[in-house]
């Protein structure tokens, strides 16, 4: 099995982003206590069952995901409670849902600063944005004020429902030890980039979160018209697959 090997220090210095991608935050002991077999949501009868989900196959779900997430609560960055169903029409609207790692990730503050500077190009397409993390809304508040990333599009998931009930990936080998992580290396420039302004400070004060993955969906109503779910650490949809799905109706079998 392929590992991850770890720059040297020689190469990369304690501050840089790719060494901080790689390190759990200094009160990471908390981790004894890590969660690592899905909650009691995996059981529930209208949950989503995922299949083939790899870089080159998108994840598959059960048909009422739409409805199974849709009353999912989760925060806006201020603060606010809000369910799933109300972030987007229901009936025709066409959302881009991204879901980061955790606010505390480097990772997640490059995919951010991605998505960011591509909403004029999603919002042609007629597609609404929303990037949900994992943490508190203050923890979301951080990378909102920081990077920057517009409040109105940031939405925290402090208990992870919303990738429980999605069976995102989560555990220590998916984090730190998952081959498609790699990919994170040919993106050195965007990680610095991204960094300036980085924070550890934006880690979810359940420290056991930095060991969930994330995923990105596009929904038509309560139509899924795409799922991926990331691999590994930094194993980010491309973009370009997404806003293809944005553009394209799903086909409907006779």
């Amino acid at each position: 099995m392929a590992m991850i090997i770890s720059p040297s220090p020689r190469t990369l210095s304690s501050s840089s982003p790719i060494t901080q991608m790689f390190q759990l935050p200094r009160s990471s002991s908390s981790l004894s206590s890590t969660r690592i077999s899905p909650p009691a949501l995996h059981s529930r009868k209208s949950t989503p069952i995922s299949a083939k989900a790899s870089s080159n196959s998108p994840a598959v779900f059960s048909e009422d995901i739409s409805d199974v997430l849709g009353e999912v609560s989760i925060f806006r960055a201020t603060g606010e409670p809000v369910k799933f169903k109300q972030l987007w029409d229901q009936q025709e609207g066409v959302a881009v849902v991204a879901l980061l790692r955790h606010f505390g990730c480097v990772c997640c503050w490059e995919l951010a600063s991605t998505l960011r500077d591509s909403k004029p190009r999603f919002e042609s397409a007629g597609a609404k944005l929303i990037a949900v993390g994992v943490g508190e809304p203050k923890k979301a508040a951080i990378l909102a004020e920081r990077l920057p990333f517009p409040l109105d599009c940031l939405y925290a998931d402090p208990d992870r429902k919303a990738y429980d009930v999605l069976g995102l990936y989560y555990g220590l080998g998916r984090t730190f030890f998952n081959p498609a992580s790699t990919k994170v290396f040919s993106r050195f420039k965007e990680l610095r980039e991204a960094n300036k302004n980085y924070t550890i400070a934006a880690t979810p004060d359940d420290r056991s979160s930095v060991l969930q993955q994330g995923g990105m969906l596009v929904f038509k109503g309560k139509q899924l018209l795409y799922a991926r779910k990331d691999e590994g650490t930094g194993d980010h949809a491309p973009l370009d697959d997404v806003f293809d799905a944005c553009c394209k109706l799903p086909v409907t079998l006779s």
